[in-house]
């Protein structure tokens, strides 16, 4: 086929292409989305990063726990979650680099050589050296939209390293302070185990004296018994949350030396919304906003399989086979060609995929939409468990101090004018321990309820 012939159907394939092409080339702007929300998304993703944001900061500025911050850094270096996420990355990277060089042409070098012989006659020898040249031109956006999906599932795979990043940092961090809270319970419920068994032993010695009745040392020997059961629930949850560290660290399970009296210094928070813009850094979001891109670009090379493919060969090399007669030696040839090729008959099949890559474009947007409002959802949350658990600890810590006074009333009546009982200055000792528990269990929320914000917002990037 003559030069000027190629040259006459690319004309008419763009011509083509620019009356029933729409659609095709468009690339993927959330401002055109049918959506408000995504919208509202697309405009925040304009605003200048607001490097004091809570989620934008380091995670070695949050975490400042010497201790805390090696294991994290530990569990970043180590973990195999973590590691498989960044090779997802490499994968993807692969796979566009990919999609960018079937732009270029492809060359095949395909030596052949035969032999013949008729009728007892000398043999023939016969060879070819050519070189095949194959270059599919791009009229219709297939390859490019195909380059733009590989590329969106790079992003897509790069915020899913970034989710597994912010995961393992928020859950070392939780299961740090975990063992620190239930280190400080155990303490606490042994100290009071034994101060229970010496009034234990105190109540048997006033009942054989006749100042005390037998229930009220079988009460005391009851509630004794269940401090001591509280020890083994306390120690098999420790067991577990060591447990859970050491996986996260990418070790053998092992009992992490971490001190009762480890705090996680809690932030003055003063609002009770965050921004768009905030939301939009979350890595789940960005991947969710992927996924729709991706869809976005399946729709477009599905309505680009309704158009013809244009492809230009070329084959040249030497040979000694002209025509009807063998040369020797051989000599140099080439060719040129072009195709355009339509679907005729797979037009419903084309169909059907459009109509189903349209429908998966819908999930894809309901998706989106979806991760947007459970992402605030979840910083709301985390904002109202914190600002709640900060109130909680400040009528905790009057209900402790007041209990101990009771304690110390009750003691002090029991002992010099006999107007309470025995069982009542048990009876506040018990009420401290319950107000205690609490207000590490408090502490222990307010702590979470801080690495839960820092994860939410994306924290750790």
């Amino acid at each position: 086929m003559k030069l000027k012939n190629i040259s006459f159907i690319l004309a008419t394939a763009v011509s083509v292409s620019a009356l029933t092409g729409c659609g095709i080339y468009q690339k993927y702007d959330p401002e055109r989305v049918d959506s408000d929300l995504v919208k509202e998304y697309a405009q925040a993703l304009k605003q200048e990063t607001d490097t004091t944001a809570f989620g934008n900061l380091r995670w070695q500025q949050v975490f400042t726990d010497p201790m805390l911050a090696d294991l994290i850094g530990r569990a970043l270096a180590n973990n195999k979650d973590l590691n498989n996420a960044k090779l997802n990355i490499d994968i993807a990277h692969a796979q566009l680099k990919g999609a960018k060089l079937s732009y270029l042409p492809s060359v095949v070098f395909n030596p052949n050589g035969a032999g013949a012989s008729y009728v007892q006659s000398d043999m023939s020898w016969t060879y070819t050296l050519p070189i095949a040249v194959n270059w599919e031109i791009d009229v219709f956006g297939k390859i490019l939209n195909a380059k733009r999906g590989a590329a969106v599932g790079e992003l897509q795979a790069m915020a899913y390293e970034q989710a597994v990043r912010s995961q393992i940092i928020a859950g070392v961090a939780q299961c740090y302070y975990t063992i620190a809270a239930l280190e400080s319970q155990q303490e606490l419920l042994k100290e009071t185990a034994v101060l229970w068994k010496e009034s234990v032993n105190v109540m048997r010695n006033l009942k054989e004296a006749g100042r005390l009745r037998e229930d009220a040392v079988v009460q005391s020997l009851a509630q004794y018994y269940s401090i001591e059961a509280q020890i083994t629930d306390i120690d098999l949850s420790l067991h577990e949350a060591n447990n859970t560290l050491s996986l996260l660290l990418n070790t053998m399970p092992q009992t992490w030396s971490i001190p009762s009296s480890a705090a996680l210094n809690l932030p003055a928070l003063q609002r009770t919304a965050i921004p768009m813009a905030e939301l939009a850094a979350r890595p789940d979001v960005r991947a969710s906003e992927m996924a729709l891109a991706s869809a976005f670009y399946t729709t477009a090379s599905a309505r680009a399989a309704f158009y013809p493919s244009l492809a230009v060969t070329s084959n040249g090399g030497f040979t000694n086979l002209l025509g009807s007669f063998i040369k020797n030696p051989g000599d140099w040839f080439i060719q040129l060609a072009g195709s355009l090729t339509a679907p005729l008959f797979s037009r419903g099949q084309n169909i059907a995929r459009l109509e189903a890559s349209k429908a998966q474009q819908k999930q894809a947007l309901n998706n989106f939409e979806y991760t947007l409002m459970n992402a605030a959802a979840d910083v709301s949350n985390a904002l109202t468990t914190y600002e709640k658990s900060i109130a909680k600890q400040q009528w905790l810590q009057l209900q402790v101090e007041n209990m101990a006074k009771a304690v110390d009333i009750t003691g002090e009546l029991l002992l010099f004018d006999g107007s309470t009982t025995y069982l009542e200055v048990l009876t506040a000792q018990k009420n401290l321990l319950a107000a205690q528990t609490a207000q590490i269990s408090t502490n222990l929320t307010a702590a979470r309820s801080i690495i839960n914000l820092y994860q939410n917002l994306g924290g750790g990037r």
